[in-house]
């Protein structure tokens, strides 16, 4: 992490009596920095849909897979990581970094428990730069505003949305936000993107009840979307092949990767 955008002092209030999603999440992946209504909530959501943690595993082996591509054969060196959630083995940075030392990268979250973490967790090589910006989704203007005294917003940019947009509850308002992040980058520049789903062909009807049920147990609130809702994100942009899929079939690893209802694709700007 540079000096030039750390995380400010001062106190930061825990809110540990309700379940959070970046602690549930964790929870879910094997991670250790979640507290006991975390996972209290993350095993009943499980239990009614015993999906979500090979959900929560795919779209994070989704992550993996993006950002080595773009690094490594699109020759992407700036990346801004819109809702990293807590850090975990392999983030961006780490694998970014991997293939080109070089790399920037600036971290977005607004959870407490994300900022805490940034500073002792996300760091960079010498040769690169890894930030972290306590910043709200809904106030893309500051993210991009803030993010420029790391990321030259004359290079193509990977914007990373993995599993942020289901948190904007209102379809437009969340296309309005990838409208105005992408319109900041150049063209050239990238749309990653995870988002889960309630299509039946999917597997996705089970979500509909498990949101429920996280809605009035848990913060901050979500939602699934359609296909055709999904897809209408990338308006504008072109999709890179194999266009919009379950995440764990984008790029795969394996010759089987399960079919999740999770949607995940990459898109660039023209």
């Amino acid at each position: 992490m540079s000096d030039s955008d750390t995380p400010a002092e001062g106190p930061t209030r825990l809110n540990t009596g309700v379940a959070h999603n970046a602690r549930v999440w964790n929870y879910w992946i094997g991670g250790k920095d979640n507290y006991e209504i975390d996972q209290r909530v993350g095993e009943h959501v499980a239990g009614m849909f015993p999906v979500i943690r090979e959900v929560a595993r795919a779209d994070r082996d989704f992550l993996g897979r993006a950002v080595r591509f773009l690094a490594a054969e699109r020759g992407v060196r700036q990346f801004l990581d819109i809702g990293t959630g807590l850090p975990t083995v392999d983030n961006t940075h780490e694998i970014a970094q991997r293939v080109a030392p070089d790399a920037r990268i600036v971290y977005v979250d607004n959870d407490p428990l994300v900022l805490i973490h940034a500073r002792t967790l996300l760091t960079s090589t010498r040769e690169g730069v890894t930030d972290y910006i306590d910043a709200d989704v809904h106030d893309p203007e500051a993210i991009v505003q803030r993010a420029a005294a790391t990321l030259d917003f004359e290079r193509p940019v990977a914007v990373m949305m993995l599993g942020i947009l289901n948190f904007i509850l209102d379809t437009e308002d969340a296309r309005e936000v990838v409208r105005r992040v992408m319109a900041a980058v150049p063209s050239g520049s990238f749309l990653v993107l995870t988002h889960p789903t309630f299509d039946a062909d999917l597997g996705g009807e089970g979500n509909v009840p498990a949101m429920e049920f996280w809605n009035e147990n848990a913060t901050p609130p979500i939602t699934a979307r359609s296909r055709a809702d999904v897809a209408a994100f990338f308006e504008g942009l072109d999709l890179l092949d194999p266009g919009l899929v379950p995440c764990a079939q984008w790029r795969p690893d394996s010759e089987s990767p399960a079919v999740v209802p999770q949607f995940g694709a990459v898109a660039v700007k023209p």
